[in-house]
């Protein structure tokens, strides 16, 4: 390893993160991480591990990191989007020039029954929004 460690380490989980306060100030000189809390990034929940009373710079950096989690998934959300406009593109191109006619037996009805629903919510998502305004 090289350079300066942080003095706090996030194990990510499904809704949130196991945090941990990174000590190398010790006499073996081994990095010992000694869990501080856990945090729930749905709910804004911050649980202190145990009976410890978590310290302002704790609870700053848990934050901070909370924010910049919830940042990185919803920049993760727009695109998994934009590639699945890109997925959609490509499919219409396989379904028009390369698709066997068993092939799109196997696909044609799901494919139809999925872009249903996406334009019956997406219809009705732009008819709210465009009532708002």
């Amino acid at each position: 390893m090289s350079g300066e460690l942080p003095d706090y380490y996030f194990r990510v989980r499904e809704n949130g993160a196991f945090v941990f306060r990174v000590d190398t100030e010790n006499r073996q000189r081994r990095i010992e991480m000694d869990q501080i809390a856990v945090v729930n990034t749905r709910n804004g929940e911050i649980k202190p591990h145990g009976n410890r009373d978590l310290s302002e710079r704790d609870l700053e950096v848990i934050r901070d990191w909370m924010q910049a989690r919830m940042d990185t998934l919803a920049a993760r959300d727009i695109d998994d989007i934009h590639r699945a406009v890109d997925h959609l593109n490509l499919t219409t191109h396989w379904a028009q020039s390369r698709a066997s006619d068993a092939q799109l037996e196997e696909v044609t009805d799901a494919l139809l029954l999925a872009m249903h629903d996406l334009r019956t919510v997406l219809v009705r998502k732009k008819a709210d929004r465009l009532m708002k305004d």
